[in-house]
């Protein structure tokens, strides 16, 4: 089973990996284009990306396709049952630090994960013929207050 993990524009089936330190609050934003497998969420730069679905071990904390979020193998919370998310629907995720938020075409969960500690990345996987539109900035829907497009972390020699 082939499968891709890296955040860019628009995420499919074959691509490569890139690592991008959070520095403030983001918020990121994906259009369902075509349904499969994917993860979407945050990860340190331990994380194994060959190895899916992420959310396995304590190197990642991502929603799944399905609507469960995982963080070291273990089930931290779910989307309702009636708001999985299906092609064509925006998927959202903010994290403060602490925790990972998830929003569906603009409508908070409240179902919250936490648990992942250090330095980490945004992380966005598909296998299984899934294509996700990411959006790092210029959202479809305006993230809550607090949080804003991902700003890359520089270095001051």
């Amino acid at each position: 089973m082939a499968a891709s993990v890296f955040c860019c524009l628009r995420c499919c089936r074959d691509g490569g990996a890139g690592h991008i330190p959070l520095k403030e609050m983001p918020a990121v934003q994906l259009d369902t284009q075509h349904m499969g497998i994917w993860g979407v969420g945050v990860a340190t730069q331990k994380v194994n990306l060959n190895q899916i679905p992420l959310g396995r071990d304590v190197h990642s904390l991502v929603m799944r396709n399905d609507g469960a979020l995982y963080h070291n193998n273990e089930e931290k919370n779910r989307l309702p049952a009636n708001s999985l998310p299906q092609e064509g629907d925006v998927v959202g995720i903010t994290y403060d630090h602490v925790e990972l938020n998830v929003y569906l075409n603009g409508k908070n969960m409240h179902c919250p994960a936490s648990g992942i500690r250090g330095t980490v990345y945004p992380v966005v996987y598909v296998d299984d013929s899934a294509i996700l539109d990411c959006q790092f900035s210029e959202f479809y829907h305006t993230p809550p207050p607090g949080f804003e497009k991902i700003l890359f972390e520089q270095q001051i020699f």
